[in-house]
Formats: C-alpha cells, structure tokens, sequence
C-alpha cells in the first residue's frame, strides 16, 4: 500500500508547523494527523513526514516507535482495549483479553495488539484507564466499559456493526 497524502492532510500540517518554532517540533502532531486520517502510519508516511519536516526518516521512525499510541500497523475497525494494570489484572482483565482472543482466533499471550483475520476487531492490552475501583473495564473504540463481564463483554461484540 502506498502512501498519499491528501489536500486536507497537507494544509493540516502546513498549519501545524507554524505553531512551532522549527519544523521537527511538530514531528508527534503531524504523526498524530496521518494516524488519524489513515487509522496508521506507513513507511511511506514517515518517508512524507520526513521529507515534509526536512529530517531524515530515522527521525521520524524513532518517534513512531517510541510512542505505543502511534500505529504501524493496520488496526481493526474496533479496537478493544483491555487495561492491565494491577486493579483490573485482579479484577478479572486476562481472563477477558483472553475471552476476546478466543473469540477472535488470536494468541492471547503474544504481546501487542493483534487484528482479526476479518480486520474487523484490534485486541489489546493497555496501561491504566483511570476507574480501578469497577474492574475490570475496556474501551471500545471511544466508548468506556466498566465492570466488564464476558457475558457484557460478547453484548459489546454484538453492538459492533
């Protein structure tokens, strides 16, 4: 797949980098833009964002790998995220990533995010979502779960359309 930046894409980030005393500062916001315009960031996009910035790929492929929230990778249309932290590890978080694995066909023990061979679902685990007194919980895209069950669990599945 290659990468093209769109018309909206390129007045985006002619716009962010004059918010910035010199181009490479706006090198996280203008990967910011790409992932949210693209759902990720090709190699292709960081050749872009280099060249855009006047910095040479590996400067903008350090960020992009520094950064978990930065995607190289194709996501699923859903990204289920599960936190992992203590709270919601005890409160029952492995056992649904797990739950969501199995549904999915994925690896519920391979590290990072993993998409559905449908490319319809993203599971992963995430650091703390801020509500550790009603773990386990999850997002769903946007949206916030708390107190997830796996029964709830497979109802947010099945809101997904």
């Amino acid at each position: 797949m290659s990468f093209q930046a769109t018309a909206k894409l390129e007045a985006e980030v002619d716009e962010l980098i004059t918010h910035y005393p010199v181009k490479r500062a706006a090198s996280l916001m203008v990967l910011h833009a790409i992932q949210e315009q693209f759902g990720w960031i090709s190699q292709e996009a960081v050749v872009w964002t280099a060249k855009k910035l006047e910095l040479a790929p590996i400067n903008i492929f350090e960020i992009l790998t520094f950064y978990p929230m930065l995607r190289q990778e194709p996501m699923g249309k859903y990204q289920i995220k599960v936190c992992r932290t203590l709270s919601c590890a005890l409160g029952g978080a492995y056992e649904l990533h797990k739950h969501f694995c199995d549904k999915f066909g994925l690896d519920a023990h391979a590290h990072g995010a993993q998409t559905s061979k449908d490319g319809k679902f993203t599971v992963e685990f995430v650091e703390c979502l801020a509500s550790c007194g009603t773990a386990p919980v999850m997002m769903c895209n946007d949206a916030f779960y708390e107190g997830v069950s796996h029964k709830k669990a497979d109802e947010i599945i099945g809101e997904c359309k």
